[in-house]
């Protein structure tokens, strides 16, 4: 029988599984800049440029589009060749994406680097994401929510930096120096990463697995994306990713504006920092905490409770921010509340994605999923703009986010739930136990 793909990958070439994950969340710290500094760079451009906040945003919309509707294909091939060769052209476009920003003079030409910037994201995410699926079955939503924690987090860790440089230097000098700084580091991270060997399972992984399936709905049929768009879970999953992406994504775009419309971004705050600095800094510290935190926690009381759960909180957070936003000590803690209730999401559904639908295809399933991202986008950059331009109030945006919470979290626990558990019983009664319904029948 010919050999698989998979075991032509020599285990000398194959790194310990926790420091392929270290490798894969100092990755995803790298690329944070490209979607959660942005907001730091929507009013210098619109002045050097001279387009309409729209305009601008659009460039947003334009980068998570191609960050996230590209996945699934980039995600096919990360689990047909593996990680390493495809973070590794990642990173290239990710360092092409912030330095050919830099030199844009126009607002087409900063579309379409900011666009390759985005495939390169795409990329390093959904690689990386993928990768910790594959290696840790066992603790699918600690370690998959440390590798997109490590998202969210990114940005507080250079955000000073980067702010400070786009005072002192403007914010074209600034896409180029740090497009440098990221593309390397990325295609460092990159040499670490492989896919398992097939076959391969942790230790003591039938022990495991039957305390996991016990607490979580875990199929043990390892679906492909056709086979998984034809469950109707899928599209609960789906419907749910996009209401509540979009609340979050309309903070991380709009931060900037709303905190000038309030007046409150040029409040200083504490330490030298104004409101504004100081909210992103937190947000994105607290983006990034919450995706391992709640991982952990959907690991001990299941995905669907924990979705219900934090988005609860995130629809109270969010009204308590539309009553207290002019205040700048609220902005920066209710802003940040926002984030720890949200950022999870991109640690809960790649888990519950591979909990139902299997491993072998996790990187090209969840990216399918991860779609509803870059649908949300269209709503949260440029419509949550034009709502604000014709309204004059973010009100009514904030109000589109509380509903959006609240209706998933409800679907969470009243439909995604006992629907995963048919799905996950049906899978099982018409399977033997670690099934591949991709692999060939023996003769």
């Amino acid at each position: 029988m010919a050999a698989t793909p998979e075991a032509l990958i020599h285990p000398s070439r194959i790194v310990n599984r926790w420091v392929q994950l270290i490798a894969g969340i100092i990755a995803m710290m790298a690329i944070a800049n490209l979607q959660y500094a942005w907001t730091l760079f929507t009013k210098p451009i619109q002045a050097h440029l001279h387009v309409s906040l729209v305009a601008v945003q659009w460039t947003f919309t334009l980068f998570i589009f191609l960050e996230t509707w590209l996945v699934p294909f980039e995600g096919y091939l990360v689990d047909i060749i593996g990680p390493r060769l495809m973070l590794g052209i990642g990173s290239i476009f990710v360092a092409l994406g912030w330095v050919g920003s830099g030199y844009a003079e126009t607002i087409t030409q900063l579309y379409i680097w900011y666009a390759v910037g985005g495939i390169g994201a795409g990329i390093v995410y959904g690689g990386s994401i993928g990768n910790a699926l594959k290696w840790f079955p066992d603790h699918r939503g600690l370690c998959v929510g440390l590798t997109a924690g490590a998202y969210g987090i990114g940005t507080a860790s250079t955000i000073t930096p980067v702010a400070n440089m786009l005072k002192i230097s403007g914010y074209q000098h600034t896409f180029v120096v740090w497009g440098i700084i990221q593309g390397v580091v990325v295609l460092a991270c990159a040499l670490f990463l492989a896919r398992p060997p097939v076959g391969w399972t942790p230790p003591n992984w039938v022990e495991k697995a039957a305390k996991i399936r016990a607490k979580i709905n875990t199929s043990t049929v390892n679906l492909t994306p056709f086979q998984m768009l034809r469950q109707p879970s899928f599209y609960v999953i789906y419907v749910m990713m996009t209401m509540l992406a979009f609340g979050g994504l309309v903070v991380t775009a709009q931060l900037n504006p709303m905190a000038s419309t309030y007046h409150v971004d040029n409040v200083i705050v504490a330490w030298g920092m104004t409101a504004l600095v100081m909210a992103i800094t937190v947000d994105r510290l607290l983006n990034g905490l919450t995706r391992p935190f709640w991982g952990w926690v959907s690991d001990h009381i299941g995905r669907e409770n924990a979705i219900f759960f934090s988005f609860i909180l995130e629809a109270g957070a969010v009204f308590a921010l539309l009553q207290m936003i002019g205040h700048p000590v609220w902005f920066v803690a209710l802003s940040g509340l926002c984030f720890f209730a949200w950022g999870n999401i991109f640690s809960l559904f790649p888990a519950i994605t591979g909990d139902l639908y299997g491993n072998k295809w996790a990187t090209t399933n969840y990216g399918v999923v991860y779609t509803a991202k870059g649908l949300a986008a269209a709503f949260a950059g440029p419509g949550a703009a034009w709502l604000f331009a014709k309204t004059g109030s973010w009100n009514k945006v904030f109000w589109a986010m509380i509903v959006c919470d609240l209706i998933a979290a409800f679907m969470a626990l009243l439909w995604l739930k006992p629907l995963a558990k048919r799905s996950v019983q049906a899978s099982q009664s018409a399977a033997a136990p670690s099934v591949d319904m991709t692999a060939p029948a023996k003769a």
